[in-house]
């Protein structure tokens, strides 16, 4: 079986001739490009054509037109029309393929309105869109062979360009995935945790769906409604908005799924509508619904073509469940969008393919309602609200913290270029260097040759980099002038025929309140004191005169200096975990060192053949494996209500600015609350002018560790915090 055959299966025999003479043209022009990770590159467009044909339902004509885009887009000289002529409907598509993959996002600087204008502009065949859509999810799908500046692009022009136009579209399951996959890399540990409770409670939802459907069988059986019922569980990312728009936790969320009756029927609307309403009534009958959550989209259907019943109602056990009513029509509809219209049997001009084109290119041409979405809540992704992304005049994409300025991107570029910045051109506009950014923004830098850093940056500037090269240079600026200071305080002193003591010294830097020597000598370098004036002052110093009680220097070694904190790291003890666990059978139990659970936390146990019970939290990142690999050993427990007098081993991750008060202020901190470090390291990371501090604490409860990690958030110069 040949390459189309076994991938395209459900094309009739024209069908695949075309498909095969456009891919035998790509894989001949593609022959020697490879993708990131060493495989060929043909692999992409043919993954591509897998989505559109399998999971969009695009005919041939499409899937040769993906063939043949790769081809002369990576080999421009390439003739796709020597394998013959595929017809002007599929060099239309090409061109316009051709075209968009010439968009670069600093163009539309991550706007999605002007993305879709550009779109609209460049093709006259709304299946362009459709297919740039399956392109970019399988590079989504593919993200861990690109070097990770090219992945974060990525993932940044997928949240703020492709998710938008999928969600317009109607194609909520490429939208679902691409937020998933955006989610997964931009909170890695929160999809973990959502990801494994979803595993963990799978089996419970499969009970409640079966619990759910027994009193209606015979109702449904007896009016001969034949229906499939399955159960839509939410993704990971909309689960974790819903979290946080509503402050509650992962159990707080009530609708997590739905279970969906698919009725299967003639596809009239007369009798679509009957039976969608004869079912509603018998599920109403049965179970007592929520009039104020009901949602017609099938009188009234979305502008892209959605149409479902959705009620939710509350069972005996005061349980809450979202039921969804639609038939098989509407389901292939809501899952893929209008382009399921499309069939396979490949006729051009049925009405039902015109309909979709006259529609989707009204939804490109017109701004979508971002409400329009397949369920009450879901919302579409916005970028980190801590972050912001600019690019370079040549289209680089670089990521700033919110907040930052033009001198902030000078540094990020290039020292020696932060170093002489005057300003910059934001969209051709010349601004001063203290000028924040906006995502989107296309930055031009302008330099000087006679700049000099200015004690007055360190007062606008956020990136940690900026700040530490800004110092830097002061520093060295002040040492070169405190060398001066030192020779021509020197010289005065030798003509006078003084001898410069340290107690001098010191009652002259008191006098002029400068706290450093190297301060106090660059100030008379660069004029701010004016030596001349010293000179009675030091001659009653040498007489044992003027020196006031107030001028002379404190005793160092006395009791008025403070003494410096010193902290040393302790062993720690085992750590006693307090956990009521049912039906352990006495089995012995332990907490697990992979994720170092602490009271509170959402945890599962794992029955190990050696070590009894071992305690994960829901978010460690081997429970996914675990409940996979064996589903069989995993132990539901629970924490006691009281954690009794018991401590728990954790550690932190802290990254933050070079600063010297930083490492002292993240221990005060902790001190503050009822824990105690077990261990403190700090490793210097002097590229990118920041401490990786690594710390090992002692807690009762989460509570107490929420609040560790909340105050040292917050704290000056900590950019990043999180649990080890």
């Amino acid at each position: 079986m040949d390459v189309i055959e076994s991938n395209f299966p459900k094309y009739d025999d024209e069908g695949k001739a075309l498909v095969r003479k456009a891919y035998e043209i790509a894989e001949k022009a593609l022959a020697s490009q490879t993708r990131g990770n060493g495989r060929p590159f043909i692999e992409h467009p043919l993954n591509v054509a897998k989505i559109a044909a399998d999971e969009i339902g695009l005919p041939a004509e499409c899937i040769a037109a993906v063939f043949l885009h790769e081809a002369s887009r990576m080999q421009p000289d390439c003739d796709i029309k020597s394998g013959g002529n595929f017809g002007q409907d599929i060099y239309t598509i090409v061109d316009g393929l051709n075209k968009i993959s010439t968009i670069k996002p600093k163009d539309t600087r991550l706007e999605a309105e002007l993305y879709k204008k550009l779109i609209v502009s460049y093709s006259t065949d709304p299946r362009v869109t459709v297919l740039k859509l399956a392109d970019r999810l399988e590079v989504m799908r593919s993200l861990e062979i690109f070097p990770k500046l090219s992945r974060e692009r990525k993932i940044l022009e997928t949240l703020m360009l492709y998710i938008p136009l999928a969600h317009q579209l109607g194609l909520y399951n490429m939208k679902s995935e691409m937020e998933d996959i955006y989610f997964r890399h931009a909170e890695p540990e929160q999809y973990r945790a959502i990801t494994n409770k979803l595993k963990a409670t799978e089996k419970d939802r499969q009970a409640l769906m079966t619990q759910f459907i027994e009193p209606l069988k015979q109702k449904l059986s007896d009016a001969g409604i034949k229906y499939k019922l399955k159960i839509r569980t939410k993704t990971a990312y909309s689960i974790w908005r819903k979290m946080q728009k509503q402050k509650v936790p992962f159990e707080g969320v009530y609708d997590v799924f739905a279970i969906r009756f698919i009725i299967d029927c003639d596809t009239d609307r007369e009798t679509e509508h009957a039976l969608c309403w004869k079912v509603f009534s018998y599920v109403t009958e049965e179970y007592e619904p929520d009039t104020a959550r009901l949602r017609d989209w099938i009188s009234n259907p979305k502008p892209n073509g959605y149409e479902s019943l959705h009620i939710t109602v509350r069972n005996s056990d005061n349980v809450y469940l979202e039921v969804q009513i639609r038939t098989a029509r509407m389901d292939e509809m809501a899952e893929n969008g209008l382009a399921s219209h499309w069939s396979y049997k490949g006729i051009r001009h049925e009405a039902t393919l015109d309909r979709w084109l006259v529609s989707v290119r009204n939804i490109l041409e017109h701004s979508g309602s971002p409400k329009d979405s397949e369920s009450e809540g879901d919302t579409l992704p916005k970028p980190p609200s801590n972050e912001i992304f600019v690019f370079t005049p040549t289209g680089e994409l670089r990521k700033l913290p919110a907040g930052a300025t033009v001198l902030d991107f000078a540094f990020d570029i290039h020292s020696n270029l932060g170093i002489k910045c005057t300003g910059g051109k934001v969209n051709g506009k010349a601004v001063p260097i203290k000028e924040k950014l906006a995502t989107g923004d296309i930055v031009e830098i302008m330099s000087g040759k006679n700049q000099k850093p200015s004690p007055d940056w360190l007062n606008f500037v956020v990136t940690s980099k900026a700040r530490t090269k800004i110092r830097q240079k002061l520093s060295e600026a002040e040492f070169m002038k405190a060398a001066e200071g030192k020779e021509l305080l020197a010289r005065r002193m030798k003509n006078w025929k003084m001898e410069l003591s340290d107690e001098i010294m010191a009652v002259l830097m008191k006098k002029f309140q400068y706290k450093t020597v190297n301060a106090f000598y660059a100030a008379i370098g660069d004029g701010t004191l004016d030596i001349s004036d010293m000179k009675e002052l030091i001659s009653g110093i040498s007489s044992g005169g003027p020196a006031t009680e107030a001028e002379r220097p404190q005793d160092q070694t006395g009791g008025d200096q403070p003494k410096k904190k010193t902290w040393t790291a302790k062993g720690s003890a085992d750590d006693i975990l307090v956990i009521d666990a049912k039906n352990l059978k006495n089995l012995d139990y332990r907490m697990s060192k992979c994720c170092n659970p602490v009271y509170g936390d959402d945890v599962f146990g794992f029955v190990s053949i050696k070590d009894g019970i071992k305690i994960h939290r829901i978010s460690c990142p081997n429970a996914a494996r675990l409940m996979e690999m064996y589903p069989y050993r995993i132990q539901k427990v629970r924490w006691s209500d009281n954690p009794g007098t018991s401590s728990f081993q954790t550690s932190l991750k802290v990254t933050a600015a070079h600063e010297p008060s930083v490492i002292n202020d993240i221990i005060d901190t902790v001190n503050i609350f009822k824990t105690s470090i077990r261990s403190f390291n700090v490793n210097e990371n002097g590229r990118n002018g920041t401490y990786e501090i690594a710390l090992k604490l002692s807690v009762p409860s989460n509570l107490e560790l929420d609040k560790v990690i909340s105050r040292i958030r917050a704290a000056k110069n900590v950019i990043k915090v999180s649990r080890g």
